[in-house]
């Protein structure tokens, strides 16, 4: 397992987000994180990047305790992640966006930067050449010099998923990618994440839109009310009836 949790609880004053979570992420796998809204999931991955402490349980990272570890420190150690809502620098251009991802794992400091030391130019255009290489990916490379906010809603996604790389990770999850995007862009996506994960990347994703995940995902986890209510490949996991239920209700289900 390259990502593991156990018994992870987070609470909000009153309110449990998550409670005694247990699972893992095995390398090389695309692991889909699904449910109903509210059911924890973004909070979960919150957790795991630093950003929010747990209340309760340990996360392992590639058999490392990670638990307590400050977001930035998290990134460095190779995980990265995208945000459900979209998190550019609007303003900057879209090469300049990605090259913020590759600048983790630099050496170049205030000091090194004021200085103008001699590698630190080097340093930048490996970033730099990188962070091209990766717009090419996805096909904006013909874009890189645009500002970020001046591209559409589905591109700017695929930014994000572009500077998340740019830290290379060994793990990268991703914070419902697909929304607001239309069949055509989603189907995209997918291709892409296949390639993420076939370059040698594990993936835990979030996402809504059940046709992506049934088709690109290796096992599925299911919360609801901050509990894990169903783990497994996505053919066993669509019909078990606590699924269901948890989406349509028990009314719905019975009927």
């Amino acid at each position: 397992m390259i990502l593991r949790l156990e018994r992870v609880t987070k609470r909000f004053s009153g309110v449990t987000a998550l409670e005694t979570v247990s699972f893992g992420v095995k390398e090389g796998a695309i692991m889909a994180l699904i449910g109903p809204n509210g059911a924890g999931k973004t909070t979960l991955l919150q957790v795991v990047s630093g950003i929010l402490p747990v209340s309760g349980g340990r996360v392992w990272y590639r058999e490392k305790d990670i638990t307590g570890t400050p977001a930035h420190r998290i990134c460095g150690l190779g995980i990265a992640r995208t945000f459900q809502l979209i998190r550019l620098f609007p303003n900057m251009s879209v090469l300049d966006n990605v090259m913020t991802g590759g600048h983790i794992r630099g050496r170049t400091g205030v000091f090194a930067a004021g200085f103008r030391l001699p590698w630190v130019g080097k340093e930048e255009k490996q970033v730099r050449e990188e962070a091209r290489s990766l717009l090419d990916f996805i096909g904006l490379v013909d874009k890189a010099d645009w500002e970020a906010n001046s591209l559409p809603h589905a591109q700017q996604r695929l930014i994000e998923v572009c500077r998340a790389l740019a830290s290379k990770p060994s793990l990268l999850m991703l914070d419902e990618p697909a929304g607001g995007m239309n069949a055509q862009e989603m189907d995209f996506l997918a291709e892409k994440v296949l390639a993420i994960r076939d370059s040698g990347v594990s993936i835990l994703l979030i996402e809504h839109h059940m046709g992506i995940v049934m088709e690109i995902s290796d096992q599925v986890l299911v919360l609801n009310y901050g509990q894990v209510i169903a783990e497994g490949p996505p053919s066993v996991v669509q019909d078990d009836p606590k699924v269901i239920e948890a989406y349509l209700g028990k009314r719905d289900y019975d009927a």
